[in-house]
């Protein structure tokens, strides 16, 4: 089976999104993870086996990182 890849976007509290992005490209399974300005504060490319393995590593290990106050994941598709 293909991996699944997405991009998450993060919102953080103010002034944490340098620290946010240093810290969530540590963790397993984040391909980059850039701080950004606009909306969002935070834009990672992330990569699991499934889609069950994506939402773990989102709800287990980005949103623990400390803060985080949203992030909304979105897979790619190649239609």
């Amino acid at each position: 089976m293909a991996e699944v890849q997405a991009y998450i976007l993060i919102q953080t509290e103010v002034g944490k999104a340098a620290q946010v992005a240093t810290e969530v490209r540590e963790i397993e399974g984040v391909d980059a993870a850039e701080d950004v300005t606009g909306p969002y504060d935070v834009i990672v490319r992330a990569s699991a086996a499934n889609v069950d393995d994506l939402g773990k590593l989102v709800v287990a290990k980005i949103q623990a990182v400390d803060g985080i106050t949203r992030t909304l994941t979105c897979p790619v598709v190649h239609l």
